[in-house]
């Protein structure tokens, strides 16, 4: 798959978004109360309006007739560019809440950033979505303070979602050769600063959860190369399953 810098940027915000919307759609039905079944749901389909809104400015600067479902469900997983944190199983509902926090931590400040990038379809795009991940931010920082400072049990389900999903988290500040062109070219904003700011937003959630902040060290990387772990092809089964299927089919 030929990709210029800015189809593969694209991309890869669209992958984010589209997988990690999939793993929240996957609790439906199962969530521990109506209300968060609701609010798991909509925290999944904001994520879903954001892939499909980057899918479709990937296929107009990709140009070769491909529309958003092909880059969505004809895909095979080496071709996904999303980072690995996303892809990372549900578990139970602690490491969904963790993950969702992780992601979402990172995601405001980055679109907010990208907002005011010179890429106006990107930045529109984004100045939508930072008000979305706002509230992503907020629910999941209600709900690990609640389960970290609660129980016996929730506090040390909260404290190993915590423990497994840290080494993920370097990859969201990573950066390529192509895409720090695009950054110099103030196409695209520089993750790596918002490090600090991701840090602001976790550490006084973490510290109130009563939980201990895991130790920076060796990071999961490969992702955002199209290096995925097992859990992506499993993924990709189920949310591809009708397009393989039924190549073309609409409703």
């Amino acid at each position: 798959m030929a990709e210029t810098p800015l189809f593969a940027l694209t991309l890869r915000l669209a992958d984010n978004a589209l997988i990690l919307g999939h793993r929240l759609s996957e609790w439906c039905g199962h969530a521990p109360m109506l209300e968060e079944d609701l609010a798991l749901a909509n925290m999944g389909l904001d994520l879903v309006g954001q892939a499909r809104s980057f899918y479709d400015y990937a296929t107009k600067l990709e140009g070769k007739g491909r529309d958003e479902d092909a880059l969505a469900y004809r895909r095979d997983a080496i071709d996904f560019r999303n980072v690995l944190l996303v892809e990372q199983p549900n578990g139970d509902f602690a490491a969904t809440i963790v993950r969702q926090l992780l992601y979402a931590a990172f995601a405001e400040p980055y679109f907010a950033a990208l907002s005011r990038a010179k890429d106006e379809m990107l930045a529109a795009i984004a100045a939508k979505a930072v008000k979305e991940m706002a509230y992503h931010v907020r629910h999941t920082a209600e709900w690990t303070i609640r389960l970290g400072d609660g129980t016996e049990e929730s506090h040390q389900r909260a404290q190993s979602a915590l423990d497994d999903l840290w080494p993920f988290t370097g990859e969201l500040f990573e950066t390529d050769d192509a895409e720090r062109g695009l950054i110099a070219d103030g196409v695209t904003v520089d993750p790596a600063p918002l490090r600090a700011v991701w840090n602001r937003t976790l550490d006084p959630i973490i510290a109130e959860a009563t939980l201990a902040r895991p130790a920076d060290g060796w990071m999961q990387s490969g992702g955002r190369a199209g290096r995925h772990s097992e859990h992506l092809g499993h993924l990709l089964a189920d949310l591809q399953f009708l397009q393989r299927a039924y190549p073309g089919a609409t409703w």
